[in-house]
């Protein structure tokens, strides 16, 4: 288990003490704090770690990360400037070290915990795609390995250093979702990650808002890939059907393993079949091999997936008996689930976010459902530059699959042109200003056998809509 020297150490270099003190885990909520716990006090939006120190000290924390001066009813130790006082003492727990910054001493504690492990380290990033490819390549991978990996989203310069230092001896590889913003992020996530592979899903328009462009997003995502090892250590896992992400592989020296729909590709899948809400059927390709696989993943856009997790699992060593068992067994499905409304109505939940590509994959599954189809669509959010063209293509595609169309916020007026554009009739539209309103429409229009597939991006607050549906449950 981690102690208090190695923070020390990570942080201040060698010491004198002998600061065994362990530490069970690192917090960033004093709520969440335990006995033996390390609490980041790091600002927040609404609220500044800071103020609850006490709170966690409370809850059983031992030490704090902190870097303002606090009152003097707090031990403190100063590790500022990246050194400890000779002459100083270490004071009896509960204490507070105090650094220049909150969040870089936590980021270079995990770049030195994981430097402990001689263990194969997973990246995963891209536009969509990234939680569920890391949750179930972990899945496959804990058939054969112990495995650690990302907890629900925590693929950010907080999120994945709270990840690592929960690292212990019986690992053996670790599987980390890796977040962009802006670029540089993931370059500093590889930083303190060293990962041996990295994972790359796509390249789409969400975020672009932020980043200006697909370019940059792309250049961002490359991030991973030119931090890998050379190879045979090294090794990235591209999509071959992106062209952004395939011209990646001229910019590593990593080996590469390219995966896909064509035959082109080292791993690629061909007649691929959406068995609805009972998952997929496809059959897979490598070297000279061919295999039949049923796996329980909704939706056909769910083969990338699959064929991700898979092209990991044969990079780390393991058989197609070890790969298909764990497919087939797999019991992850993220995000989307549904729900039965007491008018006997399917809602298809896939509230969590939304960009064109997401969404787009999501009306694919309703039009494998049998059923009266109601495509009830929020705005697409941080689109930037791409954001009448995203809502213009979503809009021919559910006018294409769906029987009605609900709409929620000011840009879904674009999908709603879109739709009536392609002779979809226009009182089979429904528009409203906020989730809210919507769900009481169709609280008083759903009936046994419409399938709706509710779906935005999460500040549209369209999980209100199955909330709502669901009170009458």
């Amino acid at each position: 288990m981690l102690n208090l020297n190695d923070a020390l150490i990570a942080i201040a270099g060698e010491n004198s003490w002998n600061a065994d003190s362990p530490i069970s885990e690192f917090v960033i909520d004093s709520r969440q704090a335990t006995p033996n716990s390390l609490f980041v006090a790091l600002p927040g939006e609404h609220a500044n770690g800071h103020d609850f120190i006490s709170s966690a000290f409370a809850n059983g924390a031992q030490f704090s990360l902190i870097d303002r001066e606090m009152p003097s009813d707090h031990t403190i130790l100063d590790l500022r400037k990246g050194k400890i006082d000779p002459s100083a003492q270490l004071p009896t727990p509960p204490f507070c070290l105090l650094v220049d910054d909150a969040l870089t001493a936590l980021q270079s504690v995990a770049s030195y915990w994981r430097d402990k492990f001689d263990l194969r380290v997973i990246g995963i990033t891209g536009s969509v795609g990234k939680s569920s490819t890391k949750e179930l390549t972990a899945s496959v991978l804990s058939r054969r390995f112990v495995t650690l990996k990302s907890a629900g989203n925590m693929n950010n310069e907080i999120g994945l250093p709270l990840t690592l230092l929960k690292l212990r001896p019986e690992h053996e590889i670790a599987v980390l979702e890796m977040g962009f913003y802006v670029p540089g992020e993931i370059k500093l996530l590889c930083d303190i990650a060293k990962p041996q592979v990295g994972v790359i899903t796509n390249i789409g328009t969400v975020h672009a808002e932020r980043a200006g462009s697909q370019e940059v997003i792309a250049k961002g995502k490359a991030e991973l890939v030119k931090a890998l090892p050379p190879a045979p250590q090294g090794i990235a896992i591209l999509k071959i059907d992106d062209p952004w992400v395939k011209t990646m592989g001229s910019q590593t020296e990593a080996g590469i393993f390219y995966y896909g729909l064509s035959p082109e590709a080292d791993l690629w899948a061909d007649e691929v079949t959406g068995l609805g809400l009972k998952g997929i059927r496809c059959r897979l390709h490598y070297q000279g091999e061919t295999l039949y696989i049923k796996a329980p993943l909704i939706g056909r856009h769910s083969v990338y997936t699959l064929l991700r997790a898979s092209a990991v699992a044969l990079s780390e060593g393991m058989n197609w008996e070890e790969i298909v068992y764990a497919l087939r067994e797999s019991k992850v499905q993220l995000r989307l689930s549904t729900v039965k409304t007491a008018s006997g109505a399917l809602l298809l939940d896939d509230t969590y976010n939304a960009s064109p590509p997401s969404t787009l994959a999501a009306l694919n599954l309703l039009h494998d459902l049998e059923g009266h189809k109601i495509a009830v669509l929020g705005d697409m959010l941080e689109l930037g530059q791409y954001e009448h063209q995203g809502h213009v293509m979503v809009g021919i595609r559910a006018a294409e699959i769906a029987d009605e169309i609900v709409l929620v916020g000011e840009r879904s007026k674009i999908t709603a042109k879109a739709a009536i554009s392609t002779g979809f009739l226009a009182d089979k539209i429904h528009w409203f200003a906020d989730a809210t309103h919507a769900a009481e429409y169709l609280r008083s229009t759903l009936k046994e056998g419409d399938i709706a597939l509710i779906k935005g991006s999460r500040s549209m607050q369209m999980d209100k809509i199955v909330s709502i549906l669901e009170e009458g449950n």
